[in-house]
């Protein structure tokens, strides 16, 4: 699965205990060659090292372990390279196993407990920033999931619709292929209150920003009989066929997601700035995890990009800049950027992605505190 896939109830899911061992891999991956030539036998080594894990545990017995290495061979058996993106996790247990890629690197671990390993996931997907796309026409619409690298159409929530078809009235006939008249009917408003009804479902269990793209006179409409177009932050007025292409979908909406791309970090610039001259400002790995950590962080900004390895020392963060770095010293955390992410969201701060080297005076991460 992409991250966008991800909803918050899924996230739940993937949390929930479950009887151990519930197995996570993460590795790094590459899109393009001759990169990813080193993928599978990276893999490969992980998968040898779960195995060994797994057969040395005392508390799995031989018949989950070799359910368990079954998924696992169900999992690579899936698995297409030419997918991939900069990060691979695979999560099994002795009745499943779920593949996701992600547009945001990983280390290499391999996790056994009684529960997923998700600080990866939930900070890929706070990165890709992920949106809903809907398609609106007179008798059509279409709801399109998407992040700033791909889009696909969500069949969720009862979309697409489309409108009944009308019985032919001779009385009206002569209004057939007058698009303004198509707006004017009122079986076209009901339509698009329907429209508006499914679309309020869906933003209730996965909120997200919402892109509207139709021709004005739909957008129009719209905008009348519901509440959802209401809460857009941005429109494309332009002609929504039925059958859109994700792709082209994507290609369309890119003025708008750049414009509000553009728009949040001159905000989140703005709060840190009020930040800082009220004293409420953390800057920094170490106080940043600290103010996490205490509930403090209102929000919490990251570079794109932006990676550490620290060793945990007497609850301080210090980067680690060996090379090599001992995977059973469980004091290393090659991923803290990604645990403090999760940490902070599971607090009910805002986290954003900004720009690389935007916060190169702050240490790469900064967070607007609460108290």
């Amino acid at each position: 699965m992409d991250t966008d896939a991800l909803t918050s109830g899924l996230l739940r899911e993937l949390r929930a205990a479950r009887p151990y061992p519930a197995l996570s891999l993460t590795m790094p991956t590459h899109r393009r060659a001759p990169d990813n030539a080193q993928d599978a036998v990276r893999l490969r080594n992980l998968l040898s090292e779960a195995h060994n894990r797994l057969e040395a545990d005392p508390a799995v017995s031989r018949d989950t372990c070799l359910a368990i290495k079954r998924q696992l061979e169900h999992a690579v058996d899936e698995l297409d390279p030419r997918r991939a993106l900069d990060a691979l996790v695979l999560l099994a247990t002795a009745d499943e196993f779920r593949i996701w890629r992600l547009p945001r690197t990983a280390p290499e671990r391999v996790v056994l407990s009684d529960s997923y390993l998700t600080r990866n996931l939930v900070a890929a997907k706070a990165q890709a920033r992920p949106f809903w796309a809907l398609t609106v026409a007179a008798d059509h619409a279409a709801l399109f999931s998407g992040t700033a690298e791909s889009a696909q159409e969500a069949h969720a929530g009862g979309f697409p619709l489309t409108a009944p078809r009308e019985e032919f009235n001779p009385q009206r006939a002569e209004r057939i292929g007058d698009t303004p008249s198509n707006f004017a009917n009122e079986d076209t408003r009901n339509f698009l209150r329907t429209v508006d009804e499914k679309l309020r479902a869906v933003l209730a269990a996965d909120p997200r920003p919402l892109y509207l793209v139709g021709i004005a006179p739909a957008l129009a409409l719209f905008d009348e009989v519901g509440e959802c177009a209401k809460e857009a932050v941005g429109r494309v007025t332009k002609g929504a066929p039925a059958d859109n292409a994700p792709g082209d979908l994507l290609t369309e909406l890119r003025p708008a997601l750049e414009a509000r791309r553009a728009h949040f970090a001159a905000e989140i610039d703005g709060r840190l700035d009020a930040a800082r001259s009220r004293k409420a400002f953390a800057g920094g790995l170490d106080e940043v995890w600290a103010a996490v950590r205490e509930g403090r962080a209102g929000l919490v900004a990251v570079e794109e990009h932006h990676q550490q390895t620290v060793r945990v020392d007497q609850e301080h963060l210090k980067p680690v800049t060996d090379d090599v770095v001992d995977p059973a010293d469980e004091n290393v955390r090659e991923d803290i950027v990604d645990e403090l992410v999760e940490a902070a969201l599971d607090s009910g701060a805002e986290v954003c992605f900004v720009a690389d080297d935007s916060l190169k005076g702050h240490g790469r991460i900064a967070a607007e505190l609460r108290f």
